[in-house]
């Protein structure tokens, strides 16, 4: 028996879990928010379906990590196949990176005084799908550098492949935990907003200065990331700390702003071509003519 293999298999499962401790947390706060006692809302027309999956999936929490865990498994096989095309893209790499600070400034944005629309779109907004899409969205950008330093420690495939579906499961299971947690802890959303920032910000340190931070440092920022917010949320000392806390919070939402102001063409261009193709298309006439006959379904 060549007992390298069992070794190299332990070593790719030990790197997974080092870098999926953030991981892990991001996706435990992402669904943190949503019921665990609600079944998921389906579109009428998945009803059947729904009622067939939802002994599978759960109710809503539970569910969007299950389907994240199928999101994930995807995800990482696809980025097994591309990771030599990957490691050569950069511009991948710069626009995940991109959108994981976009998600940060998005949860870590704090209103001015008087003001109502602060430009931050927090994660508690928006319906279980579009959240689903989300943790999606991070699972292929998380799972890049995963990869990459999966692909370093050995050359056979099979052995990546092992290894690094094998930490997917183990980081499924500890984001059900931080979930849970962040429910006990509510500060713990911020640390993971902080953690997506920092993931961020480390993808485009090594794309742009060729900065590689090693993942026992990665490791110790996420935990120190963590642990420092537990100690401001108990601690009144670092609570003092709380108006340049806020006055950071605000430059977040002042970015957010400039950001939407140079979005607004793009977006109203792709709205306004949606809503040509909708016509021309017929999307959507049914469910308005339908939507009328919902009081009396539900009656009966």
């Amino acid at each position: 028996m060549d007992w390298a293999i069992p070794l190299i298999v332990l070593q790719l499962i030990f790197l997974q879990v080092i870098l999926s401790i953030d991981n892990a947390a991001v996706l435990g706060s992402l669904v943190a928010h949503l019921p665990s006692d609600r079944p998921v809302q389906w579109p009428k027309e998945l009803w059947k379906v729904g009622d067939w999956l939802h002994p599978v999936l759960g109710n809503q929490r539970t569910a969007a990590l299950r389907v994240g865990l199928i999101g994930a498994y995807v995800a990482q096989g696809l980025m097994l196949f591309l990771a030599t095309e990957i490691s050569n893209t950069p511009w991948i790499k710069i626009v995940g990176a991109l959108y994981l600070i976009r998600l940060a400034f998005d949860n870590l944005g704090e209103a001015e005084l008087g003001e109502t629309d602060y430009h931050v779109h927090p994660i508690e907004q928006v319906g279980f799908w579009s959240i689903v899409l989300t943790v999606e969205i991070s699972d292929i950008v998380f799972s890049i550098d995963n990869i990459v330093a999966a692909v370093a420690v050995t050359n056979r495939f099979w052995l990546v492949v092992i290894g690094v579906f094998i930490g997917i499961l183990l980081m499924r299971v500890a984001a059900g935990w931080f979930s849970y947690l962040v429910d006990r802890e509510p500060i713990l959303k911020k640390a993971a907003y902080l953690l997506i920032m920092t993931i961020g910000g480390e993808i485009l340190l090594a794309e742009f200065e060729n900065i590689q931070i090693n993942s026992y440092v990665r490791l110790s920022i996420s935990v120190g990331i963590i642990l420092l917010t537990l100690l401001y949320a108990h601690s009144r000392l670092f609570q003092k700390m709380h108006p340049i806390f806020l006055w950071i919070g605000q430059g977040f939402a002042n970015v957010n702003e400039l950001v939407d102001w140079a979005l607004e063409p793009i977006l109203g261009l792709l709205k306004l071509i949606w809503t040509g193709f909708k016509k021309i298309f017929g999307i959507g006439k049914k469910s308005v003519d339908t939507s009328s006959k919902a009081p009396t379904n539900i009656e009966d």
